[in-house]
């Protein structure tokens, strides 16, 4: 919410998308047509309520169970609220197509990192682009999302 206790663009922005996937079994058009799209529920650790994310996703090759969320930020110089917020939890609610299930929240390092996020990288060249904004001021961080 912003200061006059409107909703800001982004929530405003958020909120539709967020419609548009329940309404639609998960899909959404404009800039996410065709994109595999979760649902991040949250909660802020300052402030105790929940907030939900739509984030695109890659799923596992192997393991149907787990996916992977990138907490680009569009490139930003600091990690979105959200990859805070799951990481400190350890565990999230997610929506993803028609389903809602808990997952186990873990950041993927090292080769395997590069690994995930270069494919993710191949299939959305926005993602290359994110990387390339945060070179040299930090690495964007990919979280394993498994179910419970």
């Amino acid at each position: 919410m912003g200061h006059d206790g409107r909703m800001s663009d982004n929530e405003d922005w958020n909120a539709k998308i967020i419609a548009e996937f329940r309404a639609n079994e998960g899909r959404v058009g404009g800039d996410f047509e065709g994109a595999p799209l979760v649902l991040l529920h949250h909660r802020g650790r300052k402030t105790g309520r929940e907030v939900v994310n739509p984030v695109m996703y890659l799923p596992d090759e192997q393991d149907p169970d787990t996916i992977y969320v990138f907490a680009t930020l569009a490139g930003a110089p600091k990690n979105p609220a959200w990859f805070h917020n799951l990481t400190a939890a350890g565990d999230a609610e997610i929506e993803r197509g028609t389903e809602s299930y808990r997952v186990a929240v873990t950041e993927v390092t090292g080769p395997d990192r590069d690994r995930i996020y270069a494919e993710q990288a191949r299939r959305y060249p926005g993602f290359a682009e994110y990387e390339e904004r945060a070179r040299g001021i930090r690495t964007i961080p990919v979280l394993a999302l498994r179910r419970i």
